[in-house]
């Protein structure tokens, strides 16, 4: 069997211009959205960190408070409209304002046949994915026109980029991320916001090692070109670049954190 190449140690790089900022992680509370998170407290950013589930939004937020940083955790189901409305409302109240605004929810991307299909689970898929990152959006979206400044960044799939494994509901509402992304980037970059998206592959996370053995893990990990998964944390380096003014001239970008198995 050919050995996987063991992720790097990686070290957050140092932004300045990311301190005393606010940002808003949805998505936060595991894995990406977790990671993003730590690595933007650590560059001094206020972050809001949502999750449906309280005791993993509050795992989140100790980790970030146990590095130094500051955050606080809401709970909200982003794909309901009363939620992401009182998500925005707390957060006005707490910080007033939101400069990054991290649309990381979402999931649902087991394989399923589309001969198997059905309506529900379809619907759920693009409510989750997609209606989900529009309802973030346009719930935050006014107070960075308001200001004439604000970055937002979506969060699509391999599976948007090239036809994988995922199932169709799962490409087709992440490829509507992507769509979306750029739609809002095109209509929203006079006014000084900048709309970018990421599309991780296979990131080795708690939901991956739960469905995918080690050796299943080693095996895919082996067939990147970089020989290896990819990290929650490679993502949220991503994430951090994409935030900060080093990408100040960047905007309707879909980065590809795929370990170059994405080549378009």
């Amino acid at each position: 069997m050919t050995p996987v190449v063991a992720p790097r140690q990686l070290t957050w790089a140092t932004y300045p211009d990311l301190a005393g900022k606010v940002a808003v992680v949805t998505g936060g509370s595991r894995g990406i959205g977790a990671a993003a998170a730590l690595a933007l407290a650590v560059n001094g950013v206020s972050v809001v960190i949502v999750g449906r589930d309280r005791a993993a939004v509050d795992n989140s937020v100790g980790a970030v408070r146990s590095s130094g940083g500051q955050a606080i955790g809401v709970t909200a189901d982003c794909t309901v409209d009363a939620d992401v409305s009182a998500l925005q409302q707390a957060v006005s109240a707490d910080f007033g304002r939101v400069d990054i605004l991290a649309v990381f929810a979402g999931g649902n991307g087991m394989p399923i046949a589309t001969e198997k299909e059905n309506g529900a689970h379809w619907r759920e898929v693009v409510e989750t994915d997609l209606t989900s990152t529009f309802l973030t959006v346009s719930a935050f979206l006014p107070g960075m026109l308001e200001r004439n400044a604000g970055v937002i960044i979506t969060m699509a799939s391999a599976a948007a980029r090239q036809a994988a494994k995922s199932s169709a509901a799962y490409a087709a509402a992440k490829a509507g991320v992507v769509a979306l992304t750029r739609h809002l980037a095109r209509e929203f970059g006079d006014a000084g916001i900048r709309v970018n998206c990421i599309a991780p592959s296979a990131v080795e996370n708690d939901r991956m090692r739960s469905w995918v053995s080690e050796e299943q893990r080693i095996v895919l990990g082996a067939s990147f070109p970089l020989g290896r998964l990819g990290q929650p944390e490679d993502v949220a380096a991503a994430t951090l670049f994409l935030a900060s003014d080093a990408s100040s001239w960047i905007t309707g970008v879909t980065l590809d954190v795929a370990g170059g198995k994405i080549m378009l």
